[in-house]
């Protein structure tokens, strides 16, 4: 019977199928908190430490760098696949809480930040690609459903910092207590890593454990439809993260330049990130039925738009919110179907180094361009800096058009390409 019915030869019921994932869903909402638990709190650490451009851009890039080399590391050593994918979730998860947390515990300087966030965004390399191939193996069919799902809660995830940052239990007024926030992330952290340790299990699509070879990891970029998949991904990335990062400061100050209400500027800069849970789900159903490439199209295109034209709201909050909200849902829609694709395309056995390696890339690429908005923004002001971004939809689109007409596509999306 296929996935979408009921079970393979009656070994799991459609409740567990659906009770593991919304599981699974849930840790990795609460595990992803830690990604921008310091970005959110960048306007108070400004205030404190004095934190030039280039200091507020580390404080996300640090976590990306860590987990690049996580994730280097991982894809090295097929530990993704050679090891229990929830036991590894759970791991990280704690110690990622502990790094995160020993900021405001061990009251360290804005190096000792950088180095914990280092640490900590190696740790969510044992999170978020375990949680994907968590995910795939409860999922055949309908697998751009299923990873969309968890990227949709990893969306949320994200954007929950930005949401605790604007909430009065953390301190009324302009400027609350940062403290508050990363201590929050943590706990919830924890709490996602006894929920994946204690109640999550792996589905009946689980491969073979896979033998250790080094030399997978470049076999997944050496096969062409692999590699048009990474591409469609590394541009999708060009754009996501610069974009996650700085909007909700676009935000602060298109709010501020109007004489609006900073709080409701984190709350609109939450909305912008967090609405990308729906959209990952939207996609990944629709996905399944008509097409991967169809999708990550049509999700480019729009984003890709929003880049552009972005900047020019800068004198309307009303219209500039309109904007960045659409920008939020198109611009994390397609992340999923990109995963989809390669878990789909790929051998079996390395479907967790594949996925490992495709993310090692695609957040190596997200340093360039978190890094060279602030620049851009001293040379072209906030009118112009976005358009930067839409480079990257535009070489996506032409990867996935190209991916399309390979007869290897039909491996996707049940044959929908």
């Amino acid at each position: 019977m296929s996935d979408s019915g009921i079970s393979v030869e009656n070994q799991f019921t459609l409740f567990e199928k659906w009770r593991n994932l919304l599981l699974l869903a849930i840790a990795e909402l609460l595990a992803m908190t830690l990604w921008f638990s310091a970005s959110a709190v960048v306007p108070q650490l400004i205030n404190e430490f004095g934190l030039d451009g280039g200091e507020q851009s580390w404080m996300t890039m640090s976590v990306q760098i860590g987990f690049v080399a996580g994730a280097l590391l991982s894809a090295i050593f097929n530990i993704a696949d050679r090891f229990s994918s929830r036991t590894l979730f759970m791991l990280t998860a704690l110690i990622g809480a502990g790094l995160n947390a020993a900021i405001p515990y061990l009251g360290v300087d804005v190096g000792g930040m950088l180095v914990l966030r280092f640490f900590t965004g190696m740790m969510l390399a044992g999170v978020y690609p375990p949680g994907m191939k968590l995910m795939a193996t409860w999922c055949k069919t309908d697998r751009g459903l299923g990873i969309g799902i968890l990227v949709g809660a990893l969306t949320l995830g994200s954007a929950l910092p930005h949401l605790l940052n604007a909430l009065p239990i953390f301190g009324a007024g302009g400027m609350p207590p940062w403290r508050g926030v990363l201590y929050a992330t943590s706990g919830l952290a924890v709490i996602a890593a006894l929920i994946a340790g204690l109640f999550v299990k792996a589905g009946p699509y689980l491969g073979k454990a896979a033998p250790f070879d080094w030399r997978f990891a470049s076999k997944a970029l050496g096969y062409q439809p692999t590699r048009l998949a990474n591409f469609g991904y590394l541009g999708h990335m060009w754009e996501l993260y610069a974009m996650w990062v700085w909007v909700p400061i676009f935000l602060i100050k298109v709010y501020e330049n109007a004489g609006w209400a900073v709080e409701s500027a984190r709350i609109a800069g939450f909305t912008v990130i967090g609405i990308g849970l729906l959209s990952s789900i939207i996609a990944g159903l629709i996905a399944d039925r008509i097409g991967r490439t169809i999708v990550t199209s049509a999700s480019l295109i729009i984003s890709g738009g929003c880049a552009l034209l972005a900047g020019f709201t800068f004198q309307y909050p009303l219209l500039a919110t309109v904007v960045c909200v659409i920008w939020g849902f198109a611009v994390v829609a397609d992340s999923a179907q990109f995963s989809a694709a390669i878990s789909e395309l790929s051998d079996s056995r390395y479907v967790g180094t594949a996925l490992t390696i495709q993310t090692c890339l695609g957040f190596l690429l997200t340093l360039f361009t978190i890094r060279l908005i602030p620049a851009t923004i001293d040379w072209l002001g906030w009118e112009y800096v976005f358009m930067v971004l839409a480079i990257g939809p535009l070489f996506g689109l032409w990867s996935m058009l190209k991916l399309r007409k390979l007869p290897e596509a039909k491996k996707m999306a049940s044959g929908n390409r």
